[in-house]
């Protein structure tokens, strides 16, 4: 007889699923037959720039020390990215992504006996986290696809330790402002830890986007998440941080794995986090991106998602896998939302004016 492994593994991750990803180019290369060139990937909100160039460059010069361990403790790093931010060194725990991050707060401060608040729409690692170390995990129904914020702190049971906001918030592109933000948080208790996603925090710069880091000082159990997977350019380096008060650093810092950031990724942060002109192009084709899809959506008769991320989410009235599919036979990848609870929605990265022609263009006649 053999063994069903699946039975001894902890009740948490019995009744998970796997994440999924993006589909990656080289695998839809080989399903429908085309060149990789060929396809565009507008799937994952990737910066299409590709990676700062400065960062490459640091990157290739540190892989001569590969024999070596990494700095576990990411010192440079941590010290440039402090003066940049304008906190601590100890405030920051360095995460292999902000993926990495987040999973750690769940492990250090849930449990089978308590809980976490997140929102209708969030983020899939939210309640892949609290599944995993078997909390409970209570998603509160969005307002007009994004947080409700009352609804949220109604929510709170005794047992809640962790309530998760994204801000914008990953599938849909909503953000919230810096006033609803300090509603919130003063009526949460401070034994609940509010942990602020802010991946995409660079792309809604210069609306009414708050700054979670500069509410740290006012709000101790305020934890505020960034990365640089996205405006950064180094998705594939894997390198996130969180920024909060020492006192839950330390606490995050006991259970982060040793040496969780390799030499490369470390070098070529410092790299980008020094690189102004990247950043100010990045954001700037994703501002020129955004309004090319919003118009061509228009004139495809579609209603979209406003967002202030670097990816928009449109509606297309209908189940949106075989649209989906549709696209992928004409070599444009993009991301259907089914698992967020979104059936009849599609969430398209910004890409490069080439790219999102190309999308545009496949997207009318697969709907036509």
């Amino acid at each position: 007889m053999s063994c069903d492994f699946l039975e001894l593994a902890v009740p948490g991750v019995r009744g998970m699923s796997p994440y999924q990803p993006g589909k990656p180019i080289e695998e839809l290369a080989r399903e429908q037959g085309l060149k990789v060139e060929d396809i565009v990937k507008l799937a994952s909100n990737e910066n299409p720039l590709g990676p700062p160039p400065s960062a490459v460059k640091a990157m290739a010069e540190s892989l001569a020390e590969l024999a070596r361990y990494p700095d576990g403790s990411s010192f440079l790093l941590k010290q440039t990215l402090a003066e940049k931010l304008k906190v601590s060194p100890e405030q920051l725990t360095m995460g292999n992504g902000s993926n990495d991050v987040l999973v750690l707060l769940a492990e250090s401060f849930l449990d089978a006996g308590s809980s976490a608040v997140y929102s209708q729409y969030a983020f899939v690692v939210y309640p892949l986290a609290v599944k995993a170390v078997g909390a409970e995990g209570i998603a509160v129904p969005a307002l007009n696809y994004g947080h409700d914020l009352d609804a949220m702190v109604e929510a709170i049971k005794e047992n809640t330790r962790i309530v998760f906001l994204a801000n914008p918030n990953n599938p849909t592109g909503t953000s919230f402002s810096e006033q609803a933000l300090l509603g919130f948080l003063d009526r949460v208790p401070e034994d609940v830890i509010v942990v602020l996603d802010e991946a995409y925090y660079e792309y809604g710069v210069g609306g009414d986007l708050p700054d979670g880091i500069e509410l740290l000082d006012r709000y101790p159990n305020l934890v505020v998440t960034r990365t640089f997977s996205k405006a950064y350019g180094l998705a594939g380096a894997r390198v996130g941080y969180s920024i909060s008060n020492p006192e839950v650093a330390d606490v995050l810092n006991r259970l982060r794995q040793p040496f969780n950031l390799n030499l490369p990724a470390q070098f070529g942060a410092v790299a980008a986090l020094q690189d102004d002109a990247y950043m100010q192009k990045s954001i700037e084709v994703n501002q020129q991106g955004m309004a090319f899809l919003e118009q061509g959506f228009s004139d495809l008769g579609l209603s979209w998602i406003p967002s202030s991320g670097n990816f928009i989410t449109v509606d297309l009235r209908c189940n949106a896998m075989p649209v989906y599919e549709g696209l992928l036979s004409k070599g444009v990848i993009v991301r259907p939302v089914a698992n967020y609870g979104m059936p009849e929605h599609l969430r398209i990265s910004i890409g490069l004016p080439e790219e999102n022609r190309r999308c545009l263009e496949a997207l009318g006649q697969v709907l036509a």
